[in-house]
């Protein structure tokens, strides 16, 4: 038995020694560089004031010009080249122009162009050398399925100092992604490698699952193997562990028994990254629930909404449905919206969310037994976040059920059953180390990641050189 375990973890270690020590690399940087994305504060910061005077058709009008049968949202923003209503449903999303109805799609790269210029000037982004214009479905960094319903998209080179990149839907015009020359290079060194992502391989999503799953699960037996190694290896002489080997050997032996835990702790939690419903459920509604939540509302009663002025400084005026009924909120500030209901047009003009109640109409038609809604705290231990800042997101409990709604603008945000609370420590609260305790205390945190992840490097590096020296008396 002993003898299976050592051929397989020493094999298993040679093939995966430099897959180790290139994860606990690559995580030190993902830690302080994430994936490229475009923030919600640097999108709302490229939108210009809505033309009010243009925006001449209804939001119902609208809705039924887009021919997205099951709707569920519009959003009225202004373009360089004139507003147009972005109108969505859970698979598709289309824009038509706010003037008279007609297709807003993208076709043309100079009109992307325009819109890119016209992005960057409002973040104050200088875009006086923009160049080049690409149109393509996927390159390395808008490979995330998120994307797909704005493919293809328009990569523009604003030819700043900071080598700014930004890509515009062809299906909206909306800027969804924005790069840098130095995201891009730390990416290369970080994300891509840690999570095996090249273009090639990640625009196939289920081949892509298939590999990284595959190869993080022998990653974690050969890690497995190792530790039962380790600690049947382990000698005692009086209260001083010592290693029967000597050299590089004694070095992986010890260090291993030091960063055992982390090790498998890590590398488990990275293999749970891939998990995609195949031991925890992915949090996501089910068919019953997503009806409720995605109800296609009757357009026609935002009539009542549209009677209220749009104010000047409006950029982005949103209609959404929730729990039976369509609300309108306008946007002038990130952290500012005004929140107006059906059949409600007398606001004071002071930033509006939903309330406690309106969330309590929609869960109670999700679940049974639902409580009435609290507000989620900034520390708590499953936390969520509003799309806007310091708006409330209300957590309703339906027995071992809980909905996480956001008072901003009506998403749920999470669907938290018994499974997926535990994936959240078994996941994320051991592979990123986001306890509430750490969070607290960032730079502790920054020092616990760095640290650990330079113990299993250095752990990997003994193993890399113990597995070269076995492979050339091999050979």
């Amino acid at each position: 038995m002993m003898d299976a375990i050592v051929l397989l973890h020493r094999w298993l270690g040679i093939a995966f020694c430099l897959l180790f020590a290139m994860w606990f690399a690559t995580g030190i940087v993902m830690h302080f560089v994430p994936f490229p994305s475009l923030t919600d504060a640097e999108r709302f910061a490229g939108l210009a004031p809505v033309d009010r005077v243009e925006a001449k058709i209804a939001v119902a009008d609208a809705v039924a010009a887009s021919g997205i049968a099951d709707a569920t949202r519009a959003r009225l923003i202004q373009r360089s080249d004139g507003p147009v209503y972005v109108v969505s449903g859970p698979s598709r999303v289309r824009a038509v122009r706010a003037s008279d109805g007609a297709d807003a799609s993208v076709t043309s790269s100079d009109v992307a162009s325009a819109i890119a210029r016209a992005h960057a000037h409002s973040r104050g982004l200088d875009a006086a050398r923009a160049g080049a214009i690409a149109r393509e479905d996927y390159d390395q960094w808008s490979v995330p399925d998120g994307f797909d319903r704005h493919r293809p998209l328009f990569r523009a080179a604003l030819g700043d100092a900071a080598g700014t990149e930004v890509y515009v839907s062809s299906r909206t015009g909306e800027i969804v992604l924005d790069t840098t020359r130095s995201e891009r290079g730390w990416n290369w060194a970080g994300s891509v490698l840690h999570w095996i992502y090249p273009t090639v391989l990640r625009s196939n999503w289920a081949l892509w699952d298939r590999v990284v799953w595959t190869l993080s699960l022998l990653a974690l037996l050969a890690a497995l193997l190792g530790a039962v190694l380790g600690i049947v290896r382990l000698k005692m002489r009086g209260a001083v562990i010592s290693s029967p080997y000597r050299g590089w050997h004694a070095l992986h032996h010890l260090i291993g028994l030091a960063a055992m835990m982390f090790v498998l702790s890590w590398i488990f939690s990275g293999w749970l990254s891939m998990d995609h419903g195949r031991l925890f459920s992915r949090g996501q509604l089910s068919a019953a629930e997503a009806g409720v939540v995605h109800a296609v509302p009757d357009w026609t009663a935002a009539s009542s909404l549209d009677r209220r002025p749009i104010a000047s400084s409006v950029r982005e005026v949103e209609w959404f449905a929730f729990g039976g009924k369509v609300y309108r909120r306008d946007r002038d500030d990130l952290a500012r919206q005004i929140l107006i209901r059906t059949g409600d047009v007398s606001q004071d003009g002071q930033t509006g969310f939903l309330s406690a109640r309106d969330v309590q109409g929609l869960t109670a038609r999700l679940a049974t037994g639902c409580l009435a809604p609290s507000a989620v705290a900034d520390s708590d231990d499953y936390p969520a976040q509003s799309v806007v800042p310091g708006a409330p997101v209300y957590r309703s409990r339906c027995g071992d059920l809980w909905f996480d709604i956001d008072g901003a603008d009506g998403r749920v945000l999470q669907r938290l059953d018994a499974s997926r609370r535990a994936y959240r420590w078994f996941y994320s609260a051991l592979h990123t180390l986001d306890f509430p305790i750490l969070m607290v205390h960032p730079h502790l945190r920054d020092v616990l990641v760095v640290g650990l992840c330079a113990l299993g490097l250095a752990f990997s590096i003994t193993g890399i050189v113990i597995g070269w020296r076995r492979l050339r008396l091999s050979l």
